[in-house]
């Protein structure tokens, strides 16, 4: 006899995140109401949805927060990423969600507790602190400067940007460098970046790969490799807040990252989010 799995009906919202377009930027599925779920369930439902992440809304277990989410792609968890976060409070907030303070949400995730507030280019979340930074090791930049396909010396520069994915960074002379790129194989999550000329409306073009079952896929727009650019970018003096980003270009999106600096040093990374889909699924 087969014995069928309890389900329950959930409601279910796929978000598109950083343009102002939709079907233009990165597409986010969001599971609300997942509580009873387990991580193997969370996974098989995010290897299905077969979307660069998935989330699941759950109450949140820290008081200062408004909710809490699990972030997960087709292959792993992860403790953090920027577009389902931004996906993820568009979602709470447009069914209904009330935040407990009127100037932020509060996000509950593997990484901490994450801030989200509304601008005049859609939802921000304040950056993380990189919890890996510094130059790439020698190995590492070989590896990732062949797996891109460039020469040693079309590199300006490549640190660690690590704010919780993994991301290794490499700065290219402008942004015709980074468009031009076709990518091999890597077993890293690697950003790029190079400079528009002055005047452009973005400051900065942006690429992301990453390497799964043997093949590098591109990532159409990247929160947390934004926000992580932003804080080396910054910090080394080649950018100065607030700018733009442009990324998914190669892959015919419409993507934009606006990135902005308090008073108080706080890096927010955010843009448009649209809801595309709307309805139930069976869990």
């Amino acid at each position: 006899m087969v014995q069928c799995r309890p389900v329950t009906v959930r409601r279910f919202s796929q978000v598109d995140v950083f343009s102002t377009a939709p079907y233009g930027g990165n597409p986010v599925a969001v599971v609300h109401d997942a509580e009873g779920l387990d991580a193997a369930a969370m996974q098989r439902f995010a290897r299905w949805t077969n979307l660069s992440e998935t989330t699941f809304l759950l109450p949140p277990r820290d008081p200062a927060a408004d909710y809490a989410v699990r972030i997960f792609t087709a292959a792993q968890e992860l403790p953090f990423a920027g577009h389902p976060t931004l996906g993820t409070c568009h979602a709470w907030l447009s069914t209904g969600g009330v935040p407990r303070t009127a100037d932020a949400v509060v996000q509950e995730c593997a990484a901490g507790l994450v801030r989200v507030r509304r601008t005049d280019h859609g939802l921000a979340f304040a950056a993380p602190p990189l919890v890996r930074s510094g130059p790439l090791e020698p190995e590492v930049r070989a590896s990732v400067v062949a797996a891109l396909g460039l020469d040693p010396e079309q590199v300006v520069d490549a640190e660690w940007v690590d704010n919780g994915p993994g991301w290794a960074a490499v700065l290219l002379e402008d942004a015709e460098a980074v468009l031009a790129l076709r990518p091999g194989p890597t077993d890293l999550k690697v950003g790029v970046v190079g400079p528009h000329p002055p005047g452009s409306p973005e400051a900065f073009e942006v690429r992301a790969f990453f390497g799964v079952d043997g093949a590098t896929v591109e990532d159409p727009v990247t929160g947390s490799l934004n926000a992580s650019l932003a804080q080396w970018l910054t910090s080394t003096g080649r950018a100065r807040t607030p700018y733009a980003t442009r990324q998914g270009t190669a892959l015919g999106r419409t993507g934009r990252v606006h990135l902005t600096r308090d008073d108080d040093g706080a890096l927010w990374a955010g843009g448009a989010t649209t809801t595309c889909v709307s309805g139930h699924v069976e869990l």
